[in-house]
């Protein structure tokens, strides 16, 4: 006897969590979501060990070619200077993100008709600002309503504390004039959705024991699981299979034990991640898409993005205890975040200030940098630096190229043997001069904050969070994969709802935007949902 689903989602990550929930509250609908990764456990996160930063470099890498997690698959991106990272499990990425959380600017949807590259998207701001305003309540955001270089939101929990070294930079940024802001992070700072507060312990990046980073798994999918999904874990989907009407009609994956198993669907909710999802696409070839579905066009993995970063750090006299807090969200600056002619390139990026490297980080970089000696002048060195350092990570808005691309790796396999993916990735001249201005900018605010700059550099190779791009919405199916609600062109029961949908890059992290968009199909979905749940199998 087959086994049928209303809806299946593949991938259980930022955007397949929000997915899994907004559409658990239709009534009746049976909805199955796979992860090829397992689920984690906070009791075991390393932030609740004194050696949580050695396993930044293990089990809890950002790199899977690090990780080597068994969910893992190949990614061979040694034709791109920025390495990929992401994480394959339950809460996908969102484990191991910083959680820095602004939205797309309302300029980010009209590069082309406003500064004359990249393309328009086909909505705009306005459309998704009541998903924005929904996610962020899901999620828990907190914030500083009132910022000068955003529409101002509704309400936000009371912004992270600065810290001694944000006070210093802040001061820095109003000596130069500038605009700074304190983060919008996904972190609670007091109770929020049963969740607890931050305590400032600082190993975001390696999973919130705590729970208040809004990881999904602790956010949507309490909710979703509440309202009836079901989550198959360690279940890996290597096909989207179409009927004879060229619907799709549910997809194969290898389940736990390695067995192959079909899952017919009416639905399939497509959420594996600007890499995973033109890998899926492609790896799911029929005589109606010999190329890889929805590839008619030859967009499928084209046109990827991923944000360069450039790097400065500098060091201050004082002890300003800037390790303390959540490394990658103190606050951010957008005063060079759209075009002006004079500095020599279109578009812009955001300038975000992080806390200082936490103890092994600082000592082992400051070795490397010979900064820091062995021997018995070791600890009076590292004291000059402990405690002592500020980063600015400059993130680069990255047009859109065509030959940015992900391809297929026939040649590496996962535990599965489905194919792994190669990256090609090169920067435009446009972005370099960005980075370059970037790097100029930062050591203009380290100055001003009497900081004495150690480093500093761009792009940085193992900064590949943010991937975009590479199955894109659009009017018109010429020119795009999906429409503006993720709903493939050429399967109309088909829907893609994760970065790789995105049609320009912004100058900020990607996430919210993911989930605002996400949200939004999941409304036209369920507007739509006799049609859709009636075409198959």
């Amino acid at each position: 006897m087959k086994e049928v689903a209303d809806i299946v989602i593949v991938g259980s990550g930022a955007s397949g969590a929000a997915a899994a929930w907004s559409l658990s509250r239709m009534p009746g609908v049976r909805i199955v979501c796979l992860e090829q990764g397992d689920r984690t456990r906070p009791a075991e996160y390393p932030s609740t060990r004194t050696d949580w930063e050695l396993e930044r470099h293990g089990a809890y890498s950002p790199n899977p070619s690090v990780r080597q997690n068994p969910a893992d698959y190949p990614i061979d991106d040694s034709a791109s200077p920025i390495s990929i990272a992401n994480f394959n499990g339950f809460g996908g990425s969102t484990i191991l993100y910083s959680a820095h959380f602004p939205r797309f600017h309302p300029s980010d949807f009209r590069t082309r008709s406003l500064d004359g590259v990249g393309d328009d998207w086909p909505l705009d701001y306005t459309d998704l600002q009541p998903y924005f305003d929904e996610n962020e309540r899901m999620m828990g955001v907190a914030g500083l309503v009132g910022d000068t270089a955003n529409p101002d939101y509704d309400s936000l929990l009371p912004p992270l504390p600065l810290g001694q070294a944000g006070q210093a930079m802040a001061r820095a940024f109003n000596t130069l004039g500038w605009h700074w802001w304190p983060s919008y992070a996904a972190i609670n700072t007091h109770r929020h959705g049963n969740r607890g507060a931050c305590i400032n312990l600082g190993p975001c990046n390696t999973g919130c024991a705590q729970g208040a980073k809004a990881s999904v798994d602790v956010t949507y999918w309490p909710l979703a699981l509440r309202q009836g999904v079901e989550v198959r874990t360690r279940c890996r989907v290597t096909d989207i299979t179409l009927d004879d009407r060229g619907l799709a009609n549910g997809v194969l994956y290898h389940d736990r034990e390695g067995k192959q198993v079909r899952l017919d669907a009416r639905v399939v909710v497509v959420a594996c991640s600007g890499v995973g999802t033109p890998r899926l696409l492609l790896n799911s070839t029929s005589s109606a898409f010999p190329n890889g579905l929805l590839n008619d066009n030859g967009l499928v993995g084209r046109n990827l993005m991923l944000h360069p970063l450039a790097y400065t750090e500098g060091v201050f006299e004082n002890d300003l205890r800037s390790s303390i807090g959540p490394h990658g969200a103190c606050m951010l600056s957008q005063q060079f975040y759209e075009t002006a002619a004079e500095r020599g390139f279109v578009r812009g990026y955001t300038m975000q200030v992080l806390r200082g490297a936490p103890p092994a980080e600082t000592a082992v970089t400051g070795y490397f940098m010979r900064q820091i000696p062995l021997g018995p002048d070791h600890h009076r060195r590292f004291a000059q630096l402990f405690n002592r350092t500020v980063g600015i990570s400059v993130i680069t808005e990255d047009l859109p190229e065509p030959e940015n691309r992900i391809e297929l790796d026939r040649d590496h396999t996962d535990a599965d043997g489905m194919p792994g993916v190669k990256v090609f990735y090169q920067l435009g001249e446009n972005t370099s001069r960005m980075l370059k201005h970037g790097i100029d900018a930062s050591k203009e605010v380290f100055a001003a904050a009497g900081a004495r700059v150690v480093s500093s550099f761009g792009p940085v190779r193992h900064t590949g969070w943010h991937i975009m791009g590479t199955a894109r919405m659009g009017d018109d199916p010429a020119t795009s994969v999906v429409n503006r609600y993720g709903q493939a062109h050429a399967v109309k029961n088909l829907f893609i709802v994760d970065s790789s949908i995105f049609v320009t890059a912004g100058a900020v992290n990607p996430v919210a935007t993911a989930q605002a968009l996400t949200l939004m199909a999941c409304d036209h979905l369920v507007r739509n949902r006799d049609t859709l749940l009636g075409a198959a199998p």
